[in-house]
């Protein structure tokens, strides 16, 4: 009885035994074919777009932000108070040098230019008698002198209010534009008042700052181009017109100034612009686009494509930036003149990676790129 019941309970450990075995092997041979097709898995290739290294002529030039000064601008004041008695002018139009603005009430003044007009004839026929009689002997000397004397006194009060009434009426001392008028008709104003601004605007100046270092390297009659924000599109040209001769001390600058064209009246004194001169020499540069860059916090680099086994891989390869312009950039170190980079889509890629071209997705590069939405 016993040895039924182990025979039974042997064959059915047996039996347990060839199951498990078989399931192990099963197992262990599913994990072997997993190991091999993942030792022959391949990534699929990165799309992206390529570029060559290029070789250009690259004009040299030190930039700056400048601000705009007019080449002659005051505010028009008068030297004598008065009542404003005409005003001949409107809030911003163009005047010439010695037209009448604003004339203030002379009725006083030229009451009493009557009163010393006649003083001066009679004291004018008194010396002309005196004289007439001095040659005869008839009045000593001193007559004569007190004669002369009093003849001049005259003269100078006449000359004197003739200056004042001159002085209340008050003139461009400039062609230029008038800014906002500052007075009204019938208004007492002060000397020293304000009364509207006058600016020349053509030509204009720009005065603008450079580091010392570069004193060698800028002279009079250099060419600038300068760029506001108001006029995007518009390149304004000039040349440098003087070049301050001390260093300033506290900054250790060159203050420089241009002179530019402005027949349209667009650029105004207070705005700044960027100024760009330009140097005579040209430089060649190792061009390629900005956006083949890599930047990161251990250097920048760029990845260049590299044939092997009838595929294209990328190899990363670490440069010295160096000069942008517009959508493109210079490089003092990197890729040699002809290498093949990627220009978009490096963010995604790392070395030894397999790429395909796919240039119908770049995007258009300009050295002088004019956004629409700009």
């Amino acid at each position: 009885m016993w040895k039924r019941v182990v025979i039974g309970v042997l064959i059915t450990l047996a039996g347990l035994g060839l199951v498990v075995g078989f399931l192990v092997g099963t197992k262990a041979l599913q994990i072997k074919a997993l190991i091999a097709a993942g030792g022959n898995f391949e990534l699929p290739p990165e799309y992206v777009t390529s570029a060559i290294v290029k070789e250009e002529s690259w004009r040299q030039t030190l930039n700056a932000v400048g601000s705009l000064t007019a080449v002659q601008g005051v505010l028009v004041s008068t030297e004598v108070a008065g009542k404003v008695d005409g005003l001949h002018f409107e809030s911003g139009e163009p005047v010439e040098s010695g037209q009448l603005l604003v004339e203030l009430d002379t009725s006083t003044e030229e009451a009493q230019l009557a009163a010393a007009q006649a003083e001066a004839d009679l004291a004018s026929i008194n010396l002309d008698r005196a004289e007439r009689l001095r040659q005869t002997n008839t009045v000593a000397a001193a007559e004569l002198d007190t004669a002369q004397a009093a003849f001049l006194a005259a003269k100078a009060q006449v000359e004197n209010l003739e200056a004042m009434i001159t002085k209340m009426r008050i003139s461009a001392p400039f062609s230029g534009r008038l800014g906002i008028r500052q007075v009204n008709l019938g208004q007492f104003i002060n000397n020293g008042d304000p009364i509207v601004s006058l600016q020349s605007l053509d030509p204009i100046f720009i005065d603008f700052a450079f580091p010392q270092s570069w004193v060698s390297r800028v002279a009079t009659g250099l060419t600038v181009e300068v760029e506001v924000d108001s006029y995007p599109d518009t390149l304004f040209e000039g040349r440098i017109t003087a070049v301050d001769p001390e260093v300033d001390i506290s900054t250790r600058s060159i203050n420089l100034r241009a002179t530019l064209d402005n027949p349209k009246g667009k650029l105004l004194p207070g705005m700044f612009g960027q100024v760009s001169v330009i140097l005579p020499e040209e430089k060649l540069q190792k061009v390629l686009p900005a956006t083949a860059v890599v930047h990161a916090s251990y250097g920048d680099s760029v990845f260049v494509i590299r044939e092997k086994d009838g595929r294209k891989i990328v190899e990363q390869q670490f440069v010295r930036v160096g000069e942008a312009r517009g959508d493109f950039v210079s490089i003092t170190a990197g890729p040699e003149v002809g290498s093949a980079i990627v220009s978009t889509g490096a963010f995604k890629l790392r070395q030894g990676m397999r790429v395909e071209l796919n240039n119908k997705l770049a995007p258009s590069m300009n050295i002088d790129p004019k956004p629409e939405d700009s």
